[in-house]
């Protein structure tokens, strides 16, 4: 690990809001994020991407949400710029497609994201997975997570972005069990206006206590801002 890596977790770069999830989810992590349409799990996703990337880790990103270009003009507007980390190599982008069966677009998934763990990245983030796994049999989508488990146990933290509605309850219950950190996303009315939730449900080996329920906006110009509940209540 190079010396100007500062944390052995995944930050999201904001005090506060590592605070929230149990003080950063610890390297290594088989990491699950999932919520309906419009919930903020790119956000979300995104603001780990650009605080690991503060942090110094090398970053893959397979993405099925964004081109290169729209990737860095959304995070801008976020505040979040990592055009500088992009050019220097510690963040590679991957537009994905599933352009052939699911279950071989999925194997070739997997196929780049085992050579990208053999090429010094130490986290892969892959959002969203959802036209990968969308009506597929669960045993190929256990098998993904699987074998995903098994790039963590070597070192490498794998993040994965689902749409809530892509696997029935049951399944999800299964995929959640193989998770080390699962985060779900939802928005509610509130009053006049939709707000963001996110509630990390769980975080193994986190520093802090989890169970957290948090509430937030998306800001152009400033990105996630945490509201109190009560706030966002009233």
């Amino acid at each position: 690990m190079d010396v100007y890596r500062t944390k052995p977790v995944v930050s999201t770069g904001s005090e506060e809001l590592d605070n929230k999830v149990g003080g950063g989810i610890p390297l290594g992590s088989l990491t699950l994020i999932e919520g309906g349409s419009h919930s903020g799990k790119s956000v979300f996703s995104q603001q780990l991407l650009w605080g690991s990337l503060r942090d110094g880790y090398r970053i893959s990103l397979f993405t099925s949400e964004n081109t290169v270009k729209s990737l860095m003009r959304q995070m801008d507007s976020l505040n979040l710029n990592v055009q500088t980390n992009l050019l220097l190599g510690h963040l590679r982008v991957y537009p994905m497609e599933v352009s052939n069966s699911q279950e071989e677009a999925l194997e070739a998934l997997l196929a780049a994201l085992k050579a990208e763990a053999t090429k010094e990245r130490d986290l892969i983030f892959v959002d969203a997975l959802t036209p990968f796994i969308s009506g597929s049999p669960a045993s190929m989508v256990i098998s993904y997570f699987e074998q995903c488990k098994r790039l963590c146990s070597n070192g490498t933290t794998v993040v994965t972005i689902i749409h809530s509605h892509a696997v029935d309850q049951d399944l999800l219950v299964r995929i959640q069990s193989l998770c080390d950190a699962h985060l779900r996303l939802r928005t509610e009315n509130a009053g006049s206006k939709l707000i963001k939730i996110m509630e990390v449900a769980k975080i193994r080996g986190a520093s802090k206590n989890t169970g957290n329920i948090i509430s937030f906006e998306i800001e152009p110009g400033i990105g996630m801002r945490i509201i109190p509940i009560s706030k966002a209540q009233g």
